[in-house]
């Protein structure tokens, strides 16, 4: 079979290079076009364009995914189908080219957590579970006919950067298991079933607002917002020190303490030595591992070498 790759982050990567690896032809790759990126604003180029080049795979980088020059392009690969993993919404121009479809690799089990941060909005909402879905696309975002699913346990502390390494793996392992049922002619296809609003999870993109933790919610909350933005994009907090200056810090791993915050939330306790606490609305929390703002990210006990936290306090 002849197979379109659509993808963009690292996640992308490991099931491009299952299907490259597997008895199928890779005739081209579809991924953003390059940005800059870091303190030099240098070009950037994509995850999945670095292993396309690395692998001599030709690649398109559209701005307009209607841009009848590109669609052009596409259809001149004449593939039989395409595999999209975490990439745009595709427009019936683009999805309808080839003739066995179009399908996605999703990180949850659809319907819930559709959008483009399913791990991040299940681990933040202390879900258990998750898991990998496959399904057509069709004119509604991850609403199309489902053709595989596989659920995942969630385990109890693991991070989102934790889950994201065990998903791609097994993500790529559905794709083949997608396109072999493909080749074969035995793909099935459920419809997703509609769920009503108020037991709908979503997974939009991750805002800055998403990130602040509200200190007047409880224990558990918060770590579960820890962990679900932990190693990216952080959760934030904001210290004022005894000058008034404010200062922003990224907590990527905290711990329930159990010890009860007695009503005074968002009040840190530290002995600036061995450790520190913030109170929440019911528990305090022990902190492991930050980055404050200008710095590099530390465990505790080098932070506290630095810094003395009790000068510090939570802007409420």
């Amino acid at each position: 079979m002849r197979v379109v790759f659509f993808g963009t982050p690292d996640f992308a990567v490991a099931t491009l290079d299952a299907i490259y690896h597997a008895s199928y032809e890779i005739v081209g790759v579809v991924t953003a076009p390059d940005k800059p990126a870091g303190r030099g604003l240098k070009m950037q180029s994509s995850d999945i364009k670095k292993y396309a080049e690395e692998k001599r795979i030709s690649v398109l980088q559209p701005i307009t995914l209607k841009d009848p020059e590109f669609v052009k392009r596409l259809q001149q690969w004449r593939a039989d189908v395409f595999v999209v993993v975490a990439f745009r919404f595709l427009p019936f121009e683009v999805y309808n080219i080839p003739p066995c479809g179009t399908f996605n690799v999703h990180a949850s089990l659809l319907p819930q957590y559709r959008g483009a941060a399913p791990i991040h909005w299940a681990i933040i909402n202390g879900e258990t579970k998750t898991g990998i879905t496959t399904f057509f696309l069709n004119n509604e975002i991850d609403f199309g006919d489902i053709i595989l699913q596989k659920g995942i346990d969630i385990l109890p502390d693991e991070t989102t950067g934790e889950l994201y390494a065990r998903m791609k793996k097994i993500s790529a392992m559905m794709a083949l298991e997608t396109l072999s049922l493909i080749k074969n002619r035995s793909a099935t296809r459920l419809p997703q079933c509609r769920i009503k609003d108020a037991n709908m999870k979503l997974a939009p993109k991750i805002k800055k607002i998403d990130t602040i933790i509200d200190w007047n919610d409880t224990a558990k909350n918060i770590i579960n917002k820890i962990r679900g933005l932990s190693p990216f994009p952080g959760a934030v907090t904001f210290l004022v020190q005894k000058d008034k200056k404010h200062v922003s810090i990224k907590i990527y791993k905290a711990s329930i303490t159990f010890e009860k915050s007695n009503n005074e939330v968002g009040i840190i306790d530290t002995d600036d030595k061995t450790f520190l606490y913030i109170s929440t609305k019911d528990f305090k929390i022990s902190i492991h591992n930050l980055q404050i703002e200008g710095k590099k990210r530390c465990n505790l006990a080098v932070f506290l070498q630095g810094n003395k936290a009790s000068n510090y306090s939570i802007l409420k």
